[in-house]
């Protein structure tokens, strides 16, 4: 039973470290959108956006199901 107990503890700190760095890219994403928007390339921006976004989402869906599973 403790060999369980300790598994869990390992998985959550393993969980709790992975989503710290998930919302720090999110943090970062926000960084650079406010800097893009100070520049007039408005297509690059939007691009960037779009695939910065659905990197970071992606990243936390592969988060939520590896942890899901266990």
């Amino acid at each position: 039973m403790k060999k369980i107990v300790n598994q869990i503890e390992i998985q959550d700190e393993e969980w709790a470290n992975d989503w710290k760095i998930i919302v720090s890219i999110f943090e970062k994403i926000d960084e650079l959108e406010k800097l893009f928007s100070n520049l007039d390339v408005s297509y690059l921006r939007e691009m960037w956006l779009v695939i910065t976004k659905l990197y970071g989402w992606s990243l936390q869906n592969y988060i939520v199901e590896k942890y899901s599973r266990a």
